[in-house]
């Protein structure tokens, strides 16, 4: 059993460009920090809660709002999500992993449709409160390496490639200005080499996190 990380638990956020593999490997860390004995909450955005997953389903499969009517829904939905799932897993102690959350909406809305990024930093702010993650995990490639799966695909061919490009850039650009909380992990050519590297990164972290 790891040592207990406290009254608050650990806050770990995945984030990446589509077809970047982000969710798969949620999904193997998850399963990965369970068999070492932490108690963890997964979920992901837009989702986590039954109001969130609703949207989420209208938001991906036909998207129809402006870009300032997606980037507000968003953050309602991330208010919500904060109240209702994140504070109460951290406050128990948990671990909690979520795929995609607030860098996404500056990468996507922010970087990759040209919103006010000071608009968007004031909105996350007061929307997420407590809840910055201790921990995020950017799993960095270029957009044409996503080309390969049919989901990506039609993404792409929505919103184009030089879109996803702009994107990557902002997840860049918002970790080179966060270091102390961003790691940028590398896609490997193997899946098994890259989960290698995000466990690397997370055990790390939370050791840090144990030392008085």
């Amino acid at each position: 059993m790891p040592p207990r990380l406290g009254r608050r638990g650990f806050f770990i956020t995945l984030e990446g460009g589509d077809g970047s593999g982000k969710s798969t490997h949620t999904v193997r860390l998850v399963a990965w920090l369970r068999a070492q004995g932490h108690a963890v909450q997964v979920t992901r955005e837009p989702g986590g809660t039954r109001l969130g997953e609703r949207v989420r389903r209208n938001l991906l499969e036909a998207p129809t709002l402006s870009p300032w009517a997606e980037l507000l829904l968003f953050q309602a939905l991330r208010a919500q999500h904060v109240a209702e799932v994140i504070k109460p897993a951290l406050a128990r102690g948990r671990v909690v992993v979520c795929d995609r959350y607030s860098d996404s909406t500056m990468a996507y809305q922010g970087y990759g449709l040209g919103l006010d990024r000071a608009t968007i930093t004031g909105l996350t702010r007061f929307v997420t409160r407590e809840a910055v993650p201790d921990l995020t995990i950017l799993l960095d490639t270029p957009p044409t390496a996503g080309l390969r799966r049919a989901r990506v695909r039609r993404t792409m061919e929505r919103r184009g490639l030089a879109f996803q490009r702009r994107v990557r850039a902002g997840f860049l650009a918002i970790a080179r200005e966060d270091p102390r909380r961003c790691r940028i992990v590398t896609v490997q050519p193997t899946s098994v080499a890259t989960q290698t590297l995000i466990r690397q990164v997370v055990s790390d972290a939370l050791q840090r996190r144990r030392r008085p």
